[in-house]
């Protein structure tokens, strides 16, 4: 890769201010390469060091000052959590599959009051939201036992909702119908039902497919927001148009046209919801009441004293880079200093993390907007540097076979799936997968069997009569404002990205000013 190449992703990756000087060691550098990038003053510098590009302090400011960046770019470790909870997919899921429908003794809303709020309701909305006893129940049992989970679904909805109502509008559907997400997946993109039906919508493979939904080694369209909402609006478009009325497409979302022409049949020829209700797969019984019951309370929210602080990405704040090479979203996180779990939550298709090129087929980058801009500007460098990395894991290949293909690996004190995964090359969901894991909690002393696509040099045994002295073998680099893992590899030869995390049992890119870096000579 050549310097001008290594300086475009310097400037990415380090989110250089507008008018601030670079200092550049360029004595093989051409003067034609040493130009105006985005007003960024780029100076040549006398040549007795090695040839180098180097970020140093200009008139006692740091150049790559990140400080406002790092601050737009710091992530609630909670929100984190709740983006990735299966758990809050698995209460949702089974709370639709065994609804019981007992009363429940919920004091904060009394029925009168819930009647006349459910009649306003049925006014504004095609659905029919007339009061019964098992909605009643429902309602209650959520307010009254769920008030987390709904919670957490909110925060998740700020995100998710502007997007479906974007492509309910275009497609002249309900709006309502967004609350169909939540009660389908838990507004998680990556939940897997146990029948295999995936994604925020819950498509089966068959059903995908029918509506353009592709699935390869690499993307699972059933994932992406974008592509699987617009399946979904056609799909329930269609199925409207068939029974004409939205509480039988929704039951026939879930179940099937076919069970749901049988529960008419069964009932004598009835068409309203509740009076086919006993005759529907138990399942499709308590999805309809679970979906009124979720629009209830999401528009009755403040009544009810939900409060939710906004996304914190909103939608409308991304936007997408149509990729023209191979890239990894690991790739991408390190050069534009993002968290990884950020960008996967906003990249959620792409099942083992590579945005791969495929002919006749478009792959996008979903990214904030305001890196949407420098990738763009950088881009030839960037693809350049993936390819750099691809080809260093490719000449990696004959020690990654040599290495056994599986592993049982031991959850120590402070592991989470993460962690776990960026050590060995692979994905979170490839982990859960292989383990049967419903959760993304883990216990001490617990067995994983892993599939390594890289090995972990740490793990190797070391003799103590082998081992140097550690001043002869390691250096302590204290990180400074405006540093990234990137920025601090280039200042050492041989120093890659994934040697720093794995000296320092590092598993983000999210680096705190004056935390002290071991870094290995040699």
């Amino acid at each position: 890769m050549n310097l001008q190449s290594i300086l475009g992703i310097l400037l990415f990756s380090f989110g250089v201010s507008m008018a601030q000087e670079v200092v550049v060691k360029t004595d093989s550098l051409p003067k034609k390469h040493i130009q105006i990038i985005d007003s960024i003053t780029v100076q040549q510098v006398s040549s007795d060091l090695p040839t180098t590009v180097i970020a140093t302090k200009v008139k006692d400011t740091m150049v790559f000052a990140l400080e406002d960046m790092a601050n737009a770019r710091k992530y609630d470790s909670l929100w984190l959590k709740e983006l990735y909870n299966s758990e809050l997919f698995e209460e949702v899921y089974g709370l639709v599959s065994n609804q019981n429908f007992v009363p429940v003794d919920y004091e904060e809303l009394p029925t009168e009051l819930l009647k006349q709020r459910l009649e306003e309701l049925n006014a504004r909305t095609p659905f029919n939201v007339e009061y019964n006893p098992s909605l009643e129940s429902v309602i209650k049992g959520y307010l009254k036992h769920r008030r987390k989970s709904f919670a957490n679904l909110m925060a998740l909805s700020d995100y998710y909702f502007p997007m479906f109502e974007q492509e309910l509008d275009k497609h002249n559907l309900p709006l309502e119908m967004k609350y169909l997400a939540i009660v389908e997946s838990a507004l998680n993109p990556r939940a897997q039902s146990r029948v295999g039906a995936t994604g925020l919508w819950q498509f089966m493979y068959a059903t995908g497919k029918m509506f353009g939904l592709d699935v390869s080694s690499y993307v699972d369209e059933r994932s992406d927001p974008i592509l699987a909402t617009e399946a979904a609006c056609k799909y329930l478009k269609s199925l409207y148009g068939s029974l004409e009325d939205w509480d039988l497409a929704l039951a026939a979302y879930n179940s099937g046209p076919g069970n749901v022409s049988k529960a008419i049949r069964r009932s004598g020829g009835k068409t309203n919801y509740w009076n086919l209700r006993p005759h529907l797969p138990r399942e499709t019984a308590g999805y309809v009441p679970a979906f009124l019951a979720t629009m209830y309370i999401f528009e009755f929210a403040e009544e009810h004293g939900f409060e939710s602080n906004g996304p914190r990405i909103p939608y409308i704040a991304t936007d997408t880079i149509r990729v023209k090479k191979r890239i990894s979203l690991e790739q991408v996180s390190q050069v534009a200093n993002m968290d990884l779990a950020e960008l996967e939550f906003l990249n959620p298709s792409y099942k083992l993390g590579i945005i791969p090129v495929v002919k006749d087929e478009e792959y996008m980058l979903r990214l904030p907007v305001d890196l949407v801009g420098k990738f763009i500007t950088n881009e030839e460098a960037i693809y350049a540097y993936a390819d750099s990395e691809f080809n260093k894991r490719e000449k990696a290949m004959p020690e990654l076979l040599e290495q056994s293909d599986r592993i049982r690996y031991r959850v120590r004190s402070g592991d989470y799936l993460g962690k776990i995964a960026n050590r060995y090359g692979v994905s979170v969901s490839q982990i859960m997968r292989w383990n049967g894991l419903r959760s993304n909690r883990l216990k001490i002393g617990q067995r994983l069997t892993i599939h390594p696509r890289k090995t972990v040099a740490s793990s190797k045994p070391k003799t103590s009569s082998a081992k140097p002295k550690a001043d002869e073998t390691a250096s302590t680099y204290t990180v400074k404002n405006g540093d990234s893992l990137w920025s601090i590899s280039q200042k050492y030869p041989g120093v890659t990205v994934d040697k720093i995390k794995s000296w320092n049992d590092i598993s983000g890119n999210n680096l705190k000013p004056g935390t002290k870096l071991k870094i290995q000579k040699g």
